[in-house]
């Protein structure tokens, strides 16, 4: 199941590997990067490393630079994300700017929980990646094993 738009290094976005998840429109584009934002600003704050993790993930949702900071000061109506797919792919990313900054505050790992059970992921299997990403460098859980997860739970 290839579902990741991106690869990352130590949370650096580098090229965007194509996918069998279907592409977005622009406005759940424009939601889907609105979404993250504002889970960055959780913390009343954003750091460098969110904010250059967010604007790569701008570019690979091809969101021109004027658009992203015209995102950093205004919300978009929300879309909900149509496939499965579509959603474990924002939960990882979302688990990956939780992490960019090395910290985790439990205001925010309580949001990912929320916004994964907004999303209609299994409460088990958000819970269980939300324990086993202190296993792996800097808590980047690699997307194979985010699948597994969730296809164990699927079952």
């Amino acid at each position: 199941m290839g579902l990741f738009l991106y690869e990352t290094t130590i949370f650096g976005v580098i090229e965007d590997t194509g996918s069998d998840v279907p592409m977005n429109s622009y406005e759940e584009k424009l939601s889907i990067l609105s979404e993250m934002i504002a889970f960055a600003r959780i913390d009343e704050q954003m750091k460098q490393s969110e904010y250059l993790f967010l604007q790569g993930v701008a570019r690979l949702l091809r969101i021109d630079q004027p658009t992203f900071e015209h995102l950093l000061k205004n919300k978009v109506e929300p879309k909900r994300l149509k496939s499965q797919a579509e959603r474990l792919v924002q939960f990882h990313r979302l688990l990956l700017l939780m992490n960019v900054d090395q910290e985790q505050h439990r205001l925010e790992i309580h949001e990912l929980h929320n916004i994964g059970l907004r999303m209609g992921l299994p409460p088990s299997a958000i819970d269980q990646v939300l324990e086993v990403m202190y296993l792996y460098p800097d808590n980047a859980i690699p997307p194979d094993v985010l699948i597994r997860i969730f296809r164990a739970h699927y079952n």
